[in-house]
């Protein structure tokens, strides 16, 4: 199976949002789009990193709920290492990295 398959099947649309949005607005983004992570980007063109449901727990579980506070930003809990692939790579591949 190539990652192209898994693209087709779920769909190719990228849900961003900015490093300095506030973290209740990421949680709003989810919930709104229906979807488990965020692409952060400055201009929607170049990964900054990633925001997930996971980093959203580790913050929960480190912070509690001062993490909703206004000052707290996705640059804030974003995963920054994001590895990338190309449609036509093998599933196996990818999840082997």
């Amino acid at each position: 199976m190539r990652v192209q398959e898994i693209i087709a099947h779920k769909g190719n649309k990228v849900i961003t949002i900015r490093p300095d949005a506030t973290i209740a607005t990421a949680v709003h983004r989810l919930a709104l789009e229906r979807v488990g992570a965020l692409v952060v980007s400055e201009d929607g063109v170049s990964i900054a990193g990633i925001l997930s449901e996971r980093d959203l727990i580790q913050g929960l579980a480190d912070d509690g709920a001062a993490i909703l506070a206004p000052d707290r930003h996705v640059r804030d809990l974003m995963t920054r290492s994001v590895r990338t692939c190309r449609p036509d790579d093998a599933v196996k591949g990818v999840m082997a990295e």
